[in-house]
């Protein structure tokens, strides 16, 4: 049967509490194994990272759908992008024909519904980097923001999203209207405030940011072993070979999880640090 429901794998803080930090799950077709974990930060506010990690039959075919949202100014967009962003891509009726046009406009539509309930959700926004796994063989990547996608090639890195940073993209920023700003010891800024170019919600930045997402796709080749989705928590302190090193040595993706949030915590990152390891070769 086909099926758009709720997605089981969410994580958030409830009460100063983790409802589900970390969790694993396989396709029922294939070998391909996924794990996740959530860590919160050392930041003086509640856990505002939430993601998807799930296989699902859909109209004929398997789907593997994972994601990382990370929200900044509370947690009310990335709920909403884990319970629609999927919903919407799918709902596109040429997603079959056209991937890369069916997640750009469920990515702009999406935003457009989230500025509409902004009374609702507040002034904050969300980054997102999310991946379509195809029957195990096709692999769909979007991003806004500076959540990262990295797929390993036979043990070497290739990174599949591109980091959407203020110094960047500062000619458009500057086209809208907005400026960035650079103040010692800190990181660039839209307006002094938000340190990405590109984000959901976030009304009061809106005409001085961008929404759309950088899309890139992949065939699941058999020298591609891993793929790794995290939040800039990770890849503040880590490279992506690092990652992709310390990946591989753990063949349990759950494991291998942990371990890339481990390993930031002792890095000292303070950010919140959410991980997903899709493995495709035992």
């Amino acid at each position: 049967m086909d099926s758009l429901c709720c997605f089981s794998s969410v994580s958030q803080v409830v009460g100063g509490r983790s409802s589900c930090n970390s969790g694993k799950g396989k396709s029922s077709q294939s070998s391909v194994k996924y794990g996740y974990s959530l860590v919160k930060g050392k930041a003086n506010h509640p856990m505002e990272d939430y993601h998807v990690a799930k296989f699902l039959q859909f109209k004929g075919r398997e789907l593997g759908l994972f994601a990382i949202y990370d929200g900044h100014l509370g947690d009310s967009v990335p709920a909403y992008l884990q319970k629609h962003l999927f919903s919407n891509i799918l709902k596109e009726e040429d997603f079959w024909n056209d991937p890369f046009m069916s997640i750009s406009n469920a990515y702009e539509a999406t935003d457009q519904a989230i500025l509409t309930h902004s009374p609702d959700l507040g002034r904050g926004g969300s980054t997102a980097v999310t991946a379509i796994l195809i029957n195990n063989q096709k692999l769909w990547v979007a991003n806004v923001g500076d959540s990262r996608a990295v797929v390993s090639r036979g043990g070497e890195a290739a990174q599949m999203t591109t980091d959407h940073e203020p110094n960047t993209e500062r000619g458009s920023i500057e086209t809208r209207g907005g400026f960035v700003s650079n103040m010692p010891g800190d990181v660039a800024r839209v307006n002094g405030q938000l340190a990405v170019s590109r984000a959901f919600g976030d009304k009061n930045l809106k005409t001085h940011l961008r929404s759309d997402p950088d899309i890139q796709c992949a065939d699941i080749t058999p020298d591609v072993e891993l793929l790794i989705l995290a939040s800039d928590g990770l890849w503040k302190v880590m490279a992506n070979q690092e990652a992709v090193d310390i990946a591989r040595r753990i063949k349990n993706p759950q494991k291998a999880a942990k371990q890339l949030a481990t390993e930031a915590l002792n890095r000292d990152s303070k950010d919140d640090i959410s991980c997903i390891v899709v493995r495709f070769k035992g």
